[in-house]
């Protein structure tokens, strides 16, 4: 082992997990997130050996609560004739007023149809709108004297979650790594080989984490196709929430007039537009008014309801061409971006500009293969990061900041320096040189790129150079 793994093995033990594991487990076809893959793994593995025993114990498992596509007719032939089945899948629950019934999605039985115990619902309201992943008890209720139909139902459900975290030992732990393999064990966590990246690129690769671990960050990254953008936010944590290119719907986005539901916004941490260089909206005009002030505000209000406030960040990830130097082609980052992307006075409410273009194509060799957080862990410890305190009394104390004033600028590299200090430094203990490095300078680099879009399109915005000493 390397020391940040002997270190990590040592000090977390269980919370860990052998990344190359879940590579060797293999999981065929089925499209499923890291923390769902490690949680099977970890759990059918409990010596941490992946031998011919655990391979079929795994595989045992997975045919008979994590079923393909393909095997739905065989399920629902089981259910009518009376067996209960428990499956592991993302479910999501839809209301429907008119009838006064709640509709419960199951993809692996492709049923979008399916009744669900109120209870549940009341129990774990994020089945609500985009779903959880979980395990599910479903039974089916042949049609009777009630029913004109027959049902799947499901009628007990428990979300995946890991063992209780403690997060004051995290950050304690913390004071254990060196800033290098404390680094590492980020990198690692994610799902990459940290060997595989330069200082400077790994710490690109964290800038992806700090709009899941400091509230109301708002970011894009901008790469060529096959960087890995979207790749953390599908496997690393259940409180983001990835929405892939096409039509976005207010309803959706905000808040559902018709069901009276909240939108995404107010149900995760982050909302991730992936292939946005494709998002369009269904009403523009709309959306980009309530979007505009919701990226300023943290709130918003749509068709007469009464302002919603939220925490959840924004981020956008969006393919740009590049010359042969794998710069960008265009000074104007925003050339080939939808309409919305082009105006300053939504791009200022961007606190960030992620130059994925620095990083390289995934090769096989970049994917993780050691000692990392379990998946499930580290996206619970991302989250209960966003409400601890202290982080931004050590950005007030350490802000060397020159070259602005202006009131976004400040808001912006505050915010994001005090996610690189969560991230680097949880335990608090930073010195004056390493936080102006590590937090305050990529923090003013993010800024200082919006700025330098916000000038070249619009005179009124001054150019200037963002500063830290």
């Amino acid at each position: 082992m390397l020391p940040y793994e002997e270190k990590a093995q040592r000090l977390f033990g269980e919370v860990c997990v052998n990344k190359g594991l879940v590579q060797e487990a293999g999981f065929g076809t089925r499209s499923i997130p890291a923390f769902v893959s490690e949680w099977i793994v970890t759990r059918n593995t409990p010596e941490g050996i992946l031998d011919a025993t655990a391979q079929q114990r795994i595989r045992t498992f997975l045919n008979k609560h994590l079923p393909t596509r393909d095997q739905k007719e065989q399920l629902k032939a089981q259910l009518q004739n009376g067996e209960a089945l428990t499956i592991l899948d993302q479910f999501s629950v839809t209301v429907d007023l008119q009838k006064n019934e709640s509709r419960l999605s199951i993809p692996c039985l492709d049923e979008r149809k399916a009744g669900i115990e109120r209870h549940i619902t009341e129990s774990f309201p994020l089945l609500l709108g985009a779903g959880v992943w979980g395990v599910g008890k479903l039974q089916y209720y042949p049609p009777d004297g009630l029913r004109k139909e027959g049902q799947i139902c499901m009628v007990d459900f428990r979300p995946m979650q890991n063992a209780r975290l403690d997060l004051d030992l995290y950050c304690e732990c913390r004071a254990q790594f060196t800033l290098d393999e404390w680094r590492d064990l980020l990198i690692a966590s994610m799902g990459y080989n940290p060997e595989a990246y330069s200082v400077t690129q790994q710490m690109h690769m964290l800038t992806r984490l700090v709009p899941m671990v400091q509230e109301r960050v708002n970011m894009i990254e901008l790469a060529p196709k096959g960087t890995g953008k979207s790749f953390v936010f599908l496997n690393l944590s259940r409180y983001a929430r990835l929405v892939s290119g096409g039509k976005v719907t207010a309803a959706a986005l905000f808040y559902n007039n018709a069901s009276r539901q909240p939108g995404l916004l107010s149900h995760y941490d982050l909302v991730i537009f992936d292939e946005a260089q494709s998002i369009s909206f269904d009403n523009p005009g709309e959306m980009i008014g309530v979007l505009k002030d919701y990226l300023e505000s943290g709130s918003f209000a749509r068709g007469g309801t009464q302002k919603i406030e939220s925490s959840a960040g924004l981020m956008m990830l969006a393919n740009i061409p590049l010359d042969e130097y794998r710069r960008p082609r265009h000074k104007n980052l925003f050339t080939e971006l939808p309409d919305f992307l082009s105006e300053t006075a939504f791009i200022d409410r961007i606190h960030g500009i992620l130059p994925g273009w620095e990083l390289p194509r995934i090769e096989e060799s970049f994917i993780g293969r050691g000692i990392g957080f379990k998946a499930d862990y580290f996206g619970d410890v991302l989250h209960h990061l966003r409400g601890r305190a202290g982080y931004e009394q050590i950005v007030q104390r350490h802000n060397t900041i020159s070259g602005t004033t202006d009131r976004r600028d400040i808001t912006a590299i505050s915010r994001l320096a005090a996610g690189f200090c969560k991230l680097l430094f949880p335990h608090g203990q930073v010195t004056a040189g390493d936080f102006t490095a590590y937090c305050l300078k990529p923090a003013a680099q993010l800024r200082q790129r919006v700025r330098e879009q916000l000038a070249l399109l619009d005179p009124e915005y001054p150019r200037l150079h963002i500063g830290w000493e």
